[in-house]
């Protein structure tokens, strides 16, 4: 499978499926002219990419699990557990960074588009509904 097919099958952009493979993430094979050819596992490979992607998880770390995923784009083998609750423990603590900044900024509201109008900063505020841990919804699967 040539690199436009690829990126059709999967809605990925050509320039994104040279950047996987830059990262070692995609491999494919050189034709005799220098055209990149993809094996038949390749759409299932760019999906599971994508979502790890999409779960937050950096290339470099998804270069290290990508072997151990299989089934699905969602399944992964159990040897993945130390390095995604480390992953995920990291994500908590981003998310309990991210609302102790939340709560210290003012409310948004309307009229604040001045600054004639606006009501003084409220205090800061623990948030309404502090977010679960990430990893404490994984980690059973894992």
């Amino acid at each position: 499978m040539r690199i436009g097919e690829l990126a059709r099958e999967t809605g990925v952009s050509v320039r994104l499926l040279r950047y996987y493979e830059e990262q070692g993430l995609l491999g494919s094979e050189r034709t005799s002219g220098g055209q990149r050819v993809y094996g038949p596992d390749a759409p299932a490979v760019v999906r599971r990419i994508r979502a790890l992607l999409a779960a937050g998880l950096p290339t470099r770390v998804i270069a290290e699990v990508l072997d151990c995923v299989c089934g699905s784009e969602a399944e992964i083998e159990p040897c993945l557990s130390p390095l995604l609750v480390a992953r995920l423990d990291a994500i908590d603590e981003q998310i309990h960074d991210l609302q102790g900044t939340r709560s210290c900024a003012p409310p948004r509201g309307r009229g604040a588009g001045g600054a004639r109008g606006r009501a003084p900063p409220s205090p800061p505020r623990e948030p309404r509904c502090p977010a679960p841990p990430a990893a404490e919804y994984l980690r059973p699967v894992l």
